[in-house]
């Protein structure tokens, strides 16, 4: 019964946008479609035949995300990597220095944070262009922080981003510590696109992360945050479930109409 009160809960919340109905702010299609089958609806399937997603890994967490319409999202950004040009919009999490920065480009007109301040969680839910982006908070290890290691939890120290674009629902774990109940696969929804951190250690363990990514159901997963782990770990772990394509690559074009007919770990260039 408790479960099924948080499941309602997390819905309620995100569900919950009187001033954006008002405005003509067109909510969260994944979520809609996470409640019901797996079917995508014609006006969905006719704009991911004519547009695709270009994803590019950038290093580290930081992925590349770049909408039919121009918009330029990169995650986990800490101004380190090379993005190309300057991102219409970043989002972060504050795990270490390598996943955010306090100074970005000022030209950025989107800093996202995936944490909140004054011990209340980050609230994202906004669309810039043709790209919606939304959060939902894990919690994180105290000891990241720059404290003197006192150890413990934070309580929504970190954000799981979804970004939803051209029919596509892309999902990115952040530095994801904890695994997921079933409040937060509601307050995700459906995920065509995963990416999950794969180091093993400062993380989630190998175990854990696939597990995390079998329930999520997404159709392509990309893997991130590696560090030194060997990626044969992670593909054996993963491999009874998904097929793995590894790429020669660092870019990946994608569209709803192009995704795998089956679960697949793709592996770009870099990673």
């Amino acid at each position: 019964m408790l479960r099924c009160l948080a499941v309602f809960a997390a819905l309620v919340t995100l569900f919950a946008a009187p001033a954006r109905a008002a405005d003509g702010f067109r909510g969260s299609e994944c979520l809609a479609m996470a409640q019901g089958p797996r079917a995508i609806p014609v006006s969905l399937r006719r704009t991911a035949a004519a547009e695709q997603v270009l994803i590019t890994y950038r290093g580290h967490a930081t992925y590349t995300i770049e909408s039919p319409g121009g918009v330029m999202v990169a995650t986990d950004y800490s101004g380190t990597y090379d993005t190309g040009r300057t991102p219409d919009v970043v989002t972060m999490n504050r795990a270490h220095s390598t996943h955010y920065t306090l100074a970005p480009d000022p030209t950025i007109a989107h800093v996202l944070h995936g944490w909140g301040e004054g011990g209340q969680p980050a609230k994202v839910y906004e669309r810039v262009g043709d790209v919606l982006i939304r959060n939902v908070t894990t919690d994180i290890r105290r000891y990241m922080f720059d404290d003197g290691g006192a150890g413990g939890m934070i309580k929504d120290g970190n954000s799981i981003f979804i970004f939803e674009v051209a029919g596509l629902c892309i999902g990115h774990l952040g530095h994801l510590h904890t695994t997921l109940d079933d409040s937060h696969i509601a307050a995700i929804g459906r995920i065509d696109i995963l990416m999950v951190p794969i180091d093993g250690s400062y993380t989630m363990s190998l175990a854990g992360i696939s597990d995390i990514t079998k329930r999520l159901r997404a159709s392509v997963v990309l893997p991130m945050h590696r560090f030194m782990t060997p990626l044969d770990d992670f593909m054996r772990r993963i491999g009874q479930d998904f097929a793995i394509d590894q790429r020669g690559d660092s870019s990946l074009r994608i569209s709803r109409e192009t995704l795998p007919g089956a679960p697949t770990v793709i592996i770009l260039r870099g990673v």
